[in-house]
């Protein structure tokens, strides 16, 4: 997988995970927000992650995202079997 995308309600962060991932965002951003790339520290809005995401397929890269989840609905238990 090269880049991990995480739906937060109107907008996506982006989470490169492979160098081919961050070497391709590195194109399509520009130098200043490179470092924030790298740290996973930028969202954009869901129109522009749609277009950016059928630009990063075009070129090969393997992208995944994840909804977000409802924690209201989490429960967790102290016992495992």
């Amino acid at each position: 997988m090269d880049i991990w995308l995480t739906r937060q309600g109107d907008s996506t962060q982006i989470h490169p995970l492979s160098v081919h991932g961050m070497l391709w965002l590195q194109t399509h951003f520009e130098d200043q927000y490179w470092e924030a790339l790298a740290e996973s520290r930028v969202k954009l809005p869901n129109e522009d992650i749609q277009l950016l995401t059928n630009d990063a397929k075009d070129a090969g890269l393997i992208l995944s995202c994840l909804s977000e989840m409802n924690t209201t609905n989490l429960s967790s238990s102290e016992k495992f079997l």
